[in-house]
């Protein structure tokens, strides 16, 4: 069992972009980093449109996962010490719940009891445009202590494929929880670094 500053706990929701949750999952194992998955049934439905994937397969990708009904799960729990969580990529219904901490699933839980304990949630927030209430919201979020991060797009690195922009977010996730990783490209003295 690896200690908790090696675990992380990892949500997808049901926003476009799922890619980004398997890419991070990919990425955690790269890294040793023990991946604690929970997905949302919407998450299951957006991963049949998006990709090629089965549920299964993702929670392959991880090393424990969780029922998203299971809201009597160990990540539920302020007791289970980790690093945080990501939710990648975050919905505003998902957002929602984890600002008002009415949470109705173990995702949402689970963000709620990293924000309580005063570990770092970061939150891949995927909806465009966005209408005042969400903006409310995100500041409310960033108020009790979580990092907003829409995965946007840097074209400085000559992002070559999808993969490419999708790499480069996750990666600056990583970043975020002090992970190494070389999926970020790094911008050194006016010019990028792999």
């Amino acid at each position: 069992m690896s200690s908790p500053d090696r675990k992380l706990v990892v949500g997808i929701s049901g926003a476009s972009g799922v890619i980004y949750g398997v890419t991070l999952l990919r990425a955690l194992r790269t890294a040793d980093v023990e991946s604690h998955l929970v997905m949302s049934r919407a998450a299951e439905m957006t991963l049949g449109y998006e990709t090629e994937l089965k549920p299964a397969d993702v929670r392959a990708l991880a090393d424990r996962h969780y029922p998203v009904a299971d809201v009597g799960a160990a990540i539920a729990s302020g007791s289970f010490r980790s690093m945080g969580m990501a939710i990648a990529p975050c919905s505003v219904r998902s957002m929602s719940e984890i600002a008002t901490g009415v949470t109705s699933s173990l995702l949402t839980r689970a963000a709620d009891v990293v924000l309580k304990e005063r570990r770092r949630l970061v939150l891949l927030v995927r909806e465009s445009p966005l209408h005042l209430g969400h903006l409310r919201t995100m500041a409310a979020l960033a108020e009790m202590g979580a990092v907003i991060a829409p995965p946007l797009p840097a074209f400085y690195p000559g992002p070559l494929s999808v993969q490419d922009i999708v790499d480069h977010s996750v990666g600056r996730l990583l970043d975020l929880f002090g992970i190494d990783n070389d999926l970020a490209h790094r911008w050194r003295d006016g010019s990028t670094t792999s």
